[in-house]
């Protein structure tokens, strides 16, 4: 009897686990609370292809005319979700879209890499290394193509010698089965509080990934996993210091030391092959150089690979100089935490663009930061009062506007560079994007609209 499957939400995640799902032979449909144009436009695509698709239907169990066997998140939906829990207690399982790639890549094996911030940053610079080294190794996950799509992709085609996979804690927490070969883990500061609750429960879903990978790469270099080293007894450690800065209980694998990145048996290659600013880019070099010397990269194959990254789009991109003022997009900064780590990768004076809609977590740092390097910041977007107000109360000294969205604060922004004498304008939102946008790439590309257009 054929399996029956009901994958909810139409976005990348979904679509590519529903045609994955159909390849595989299920009886799969596909449901979508919107109802717009667009939509209908991709629906009538999926039917085309054998995939019933319903939209206009809300997440409530009277959408499931029949109960599945298996349900097919979206990592938008929360997985504890009243609904969701409604569907298991009447025997339903419940999966995300990663667990059903998993199962679609039929032994390939993974480097998952996992944080809150950094994740994209290693995940795209270790996939740029095993390809330069001649690795079939495609990129995936909550970067680039879903990590369902290049299953598909891949289905009865050349098999990867393996995935490179980021991983949010939104995957993770859906996906019980991801085990992958090596885990990779960034850093853990507060975010999706909302989602999560706390970060107890964040931190908890971050580590169930690692403790199912059979390498296990950490940074030696945040607080928060430093202060949990008892937890990871036969983990890698990393970190951009020189070994001697860190705690002795901590066994450094990779480290930097006199420029140079260093293993137990000495120097490797410069750690200036990375032409990437900010301390946070060291930390990332070590973690992918761990990752690929696991997979059995030379250090000259990693040296070459570094030196040949182009880096990350809507990461500290550097997008253009105009007046000798650079305009650096960092629309991935979704967070206080991020845009700290933008704030504190570049010289000062600068002017920061801010805003979007806010989510839960610790401000001083970051507004200290802004003290320190920040003659102007333009508020946009949703989080405008809400940061005005942390402003005001921090006593920032620099000037402080307030507009409606980029295209009103781009110019601006530029305009206050010019008269405060900063060199640099940032977007680092701080924020998530969907106020105004369908993601942080749509908001990353509309500044790099808006810089292009003050040429004119």
């Amino acid at each position: 009897m054929q399996e029956r499957v009901v994958v909810v939400g139409f976005g990348r995640s979904g679509t590519g686990a529903a045609r994955l799902l159909k390849a595989q032979g299920v009886d799969v449909c596909l449901l979508e609370s919107g109802n717009s144009a667009d939509l209908q436009r991709r629906a009538n695509c999926l039917t085309a292809e054998g995939i019933n698709v319903e939209l206009a239907k809300p997440l409530s169990l009277a959408s499931f005319a029949v109960l599945p066997e298996r349900v097919v998140l979206s990592p938008g939906i929360a997985f504890d979700h009243p609904v969701i829990q409604q569907l298991r207690d009447q025997g339903v399982a419940v999966v995300g879209e990663m667990e059903v790639a998993w199962n679609g890549f039929n032994g390939v094996p993974w480097i998952g890499v996992t944080g809150t911030n950094g994740k994209t940053t290693v995940t795209s610079l270790l996939g740029h290394l095993l390809q330069q080294a001649g690795l079939d190794a495609p990129v995936c996950g909550n970067i680039g193509s879903s990590a369902a799509e290049l299953a598909l992709e891949r289905r009865g085609g050349a098999t990867p010698a393996w995935a490179v996979v980021e991983l949010s804690s939104f995957q993770i927490e859906a996906a019980p089965s991801v085990a992958p070969k090596i885990g990779i883990w960034t850093t853990l500061t507060p975010d999706h509080l909302d989602r999560h609750s706390n970060v107890n429960n964040y931190r908890s879903i971050k580590a169930s990934l690692l403790r199912r990978s059979e390498i296990q790469i950490l940074n030696a270099d945040d607080p928060d996993l430093c202060s949990h080293t008892g937890d990871w007894p036969r983990a890698l450690w990393v970190s951009a210091k020189p070994k001697q800065q860190l705690p002795a209980v901590i066994n450094t694998h990779i480290w930097i030391e006199s420029g140079h990145v260093h293993n137990k048996n000495g120097p490797l290659f410069p750690a200036s092959a990375l032409a990437m600013p900010g301390s946070h880019n060291k930390q990332n070099l070590v973690l992918a150089t761990a990752a690929a010397l696991q997979v059995g990269l030379s250090a000259n194959q990693i040296e070459q690979g570094c030196r040949s990254f182009p880096g990350v789009c809507h990461r500290l991109e550097l997008i253009d100089t105009q007046n000798e003022v650079f305009f650096y997009n960092d629309s991935k900064a979704t967070n206080y935490d991020a845009s700290l780590v933008a704030l504190q990768a570049l010289p000062g004076p600068l002017v920061l663009l801010a805003g979007g809609r806010a989510k839960r977590g610790e401000p001083a740092a970051w507004l200290k930061a802004l003290e320190l390097k920040a003659k102007a910041v333009v508020l946009f977007g949703e989080a405008t009062p809400t940061f005005n107000e942390l402003l005001g109360a921090s006593g920032y000294g620099g000037k402080i506007e307030l507009r409606e969205g980029l295209a009103q604060a781009v110019p601006l922004a530029a305009q206050l560079a010019k008269e405060l004498g900063a060199n640099a304008v940032l977007l680092s939102p701080a924020c998530a994007s969907f106020d105004q946008y369908e993601n942080f790439e749509q908001r990353g590309d509309h500044f790099r609209e808006l810089v292009e257009a003050l040429k004119n």
